[in-house]
């Protein structure tokens, strides 16, 4: 048996009010400067304020940067790095969804990398060329669904690939997450169901993965209780904290659980947003139950294991997660999404390039991916 490697480092703050600590954590990762990395829809919230004032009411002078998009390009990556030096910062605070949090790590991986991002892409081993000498960062996520605040990659949308890229190396993790689920209350009911299904995708990718990782698979299988059992109620009464600070927990239960690798599902996903502009979560959200009938050929017993948990009425986990998918307000397919048949050849020519379904517990061709485009319409 070959040997591999298990790693829990990022130190997490969960609780309601618990922005509030931001400050120690700052001046603990020796920030003096902040930039505060966010969207526009962060900003419209409030919630970039609220943790500027957070900060400057520690000591630590902050500059709001809100110009990433929902799916991060180069360009939000140049415009940061500008910020951070004209700000003279010296730490990056993350505020927001995965694009935020993602946009957040390329940042500062720039600060300091000057190789083009696309020579940095996980899947050409780009990793290698990342050093230590990355400012620190501090994740502030509002959304429940990536778990990047506690994840090693950032994920970018690249001319030079034409794909969504992934940049992966535990250098980029933060050095403490901040979970507050007072900072969730103001997502509308469909961005918590589309960003809490892909909590719940990336844990069940996750289990069902290849590899040897007992702790990840045993993070993942709770991670799917939460997310099964509160995502409705967060959807649906979105100012129930308990439900909010549950799906907070898939999510970064999600994003530990996926180091042991993910699936087909997130290869589908990828282009559906570079290409299509679908959010991750909805494209996981749709695509999901095929996917896990497809590997239920492989790996049935977990597969049924994950059915008794998200649902033990179902006659299948496919149909139990179309069941969910209904409750939480999420379409049926992706041609309600304005996916075709005649997108699927280029849709599949991306998936394929991407590297997530090389974990995949049944092996993938491009026919296969071909397939389950055609079956999550």
């Amino acid at each position: 048996m070959s040997n591999v490697t298990w790693s829990f480092p990022t130190t997490v703050v969960f609780g309601n009010g618990s922005i509030s600590v931001l400050g120690e954590h700052v001046r603990r990762a020796s920030g003096t400067r902040a930039l505060i990395v966010c969207d526009p829809g962060v900003v419209k919230a409030q919630i970039a304020e609220r943790v500027r004032e957070v900060l400057e009411g520690a000591g630590i002078p902050s500059l709001v940067f809100d110009r990433v998009d929902p799916n991060p390009v180069l360009e939000n990556v140049t415009n940061g790095v500008a910020a951070y030096r004209s700000h003279g910062a010296d730490i990056i605070v993350s505020v927001g969804g995965g694009s935020p949090l993602d946009a957040g790590k390329l940042i500062a991986l720039k600060t300091t990398h000057d190789r083009p991002l696309e020579e940095y892409d996980d899947a050409i081993g780009g990793d290698a060329h990342i050093t230590s000498n990355v400012p620190p960062i501090i994740n502030v996520p509002t959304t429940a669904g990536t778990g990047s605040e506690v994840g090693r990659s950032g994920v970018i949308t690249l001319e030079a690939t034409g794909r969504k890229t992934v940049i992966f190396s535990p250098h980029l993790m933060a050095k403490a997450a901040i979970l507050d689920p007072e900072l969730t209350v103001s997502m509308p009911p469909r961005v918590t169901a589309a960003t809490g299904f892909d909590a719940l995708t990336h844990c069940i990718e996750a289990y069902l993965s290849l590899g040897d990782h007992p702790m990840a698979d045993g993070i993942a299988l709770m991670g799917i209780e939460l997310a099964a059992k509160h995502l409705p109620r967060a959807a649906l009464a979105g100012a129930d904290l308990v439900a909010r600070g549950a799906m907070m927990k898939a999510a970064m239960m999600g994003a530990v659980a996926f180091q042991k690798g993910l699936g087909v599902c997130h290869s589908l996903a990828h282009p559906l947003s570079s290409e299509k502009n679908l959010h991750h979560g909805l494209a996981n959200a749709l695509c999901l139950p095929a996917v896990v009938d497809f590997n239920n050929v492989t790996v049935p017993d977990r597969v049924e294991r994950v059915r008794r948990i998200v649902d033990l009425t179902a006659t299948s986990l496919s149909n139990g997660l179309r069941a969910l998918r209904e409750k939480v307000g999420l379409p049926s397919g992706l041609a309600v999404e304005g996916v075709t048949k005649a997108d699927i050849p280029k849709l599949a020519d991306k998936a394929i390039e991407d590297a997530c379904h090389r974990s995949n517990p049944r092996p993938c061709t491009r026919d296969d991916m071909v397939k389950l485009y055609e079956l999550s319409l």
